[in-house]
């Protein structure tokens, strides 16, 4: 692996992490609430903008490394959900409709029964 894509993806990252962390404390003051508005925003606008970067991939190649940088790095640190979601579409359009929903129900399942168990593990350490 190319030690430049690695620091394009990285820097991405960087970037996408503090976004992700402006937004959602902005959000966050704003709106007093115990509902997850910051986060639930953060992942709804990650998801749009993959959507809108797959499309425009598929019309024009910007090159390996804008690519990386933008999905990978930018959106990955800003949210991983969109990649997820992104992941998703791909089956469905690529004809696998039902590896997408199994995908989809895994994701969501596995996911949550990972941070519960993580949960409890954190109380036996």
């Amino acid at each position: 692996m190319q030690l430049k894509i690695i620091l394009v993806i990285g820097l991405g990252s960087f970037l996408g992490g503090i976004l992700r962390y402006l937004l959602s404390h902005t959000v966050t003051t704003r709106v007093v609430s115990s509902f997850p508005f910051g986060t639930l925003l953060v992942n709804i606008l990650g998801c749009l903008a993959i959507g809108i970067l797959y499309g425009l991939f598929e019309k024009n190649n910007p090159g390996q490394e804008w690519r990386l940088f933008m999905t990978t790095g930018l959106l990955g640190g800003f949210t991983t959900f969109s990649a997820f979601s992104m992941e998703s579409v791909v089956l469905i359009k690529t004809g696998n409709p039902g590896l997408a929903g199994l995908y989809i129900i895994a994701s969501v399942v596995l996911g949550l029964a990972a941070t519960f168990l993580g949960v409890w593990m954190s109380k036996i350490f």
